[in-house]
């Protein structure tokens, strides 16, 4: 392995995949668990004064909108027999915006 790949696993690690092997299943993975590094670095800067509070937050509530809208298109956690039906997998349950209400 050369030093380059060495960085790069260790600047953004990833973890196997364990659930039903679809495509759709492996995308919307690679997608949660950038959304989760990205989180962490932003998370870091914040806390260690690099930038500020709000602009973390409104990083990463694109982040979450991105991730959102990734699950939409990949139609996770809906039944393609009958797309009426409420999603197994809801990550929309989850509110990042402590102004809206739930």
């Amino acid at each position: 392995m050369s030093p380059n790949q060495e960085i790069d696993n260790f600047l953004h690690p990833r973890s196997p995949y364990h659930g039903k092997v679809k495509p759709e299943n492996l995308v919307f993975n690679a997608n949660l668990q950038e959304f989760a590094q990205k989180v962490s670095y932003i998370c870091n800067l914040e806390t260690a004064g690099k930038i500020d509070t709000k602009d973390a937050y409104k990083k990463i509530k694109a982040l979450w909108k991105s991730l959102k809208a990734s699950k939409k298109e990949l139609g996770i956690g809906t039944d393609p027999m009958n797309p009426d039906n409420d999603p197994d997998i809801d990550i929309d349950g989850f509110n990042i915006d402590p102004d809206s209400p739930e």
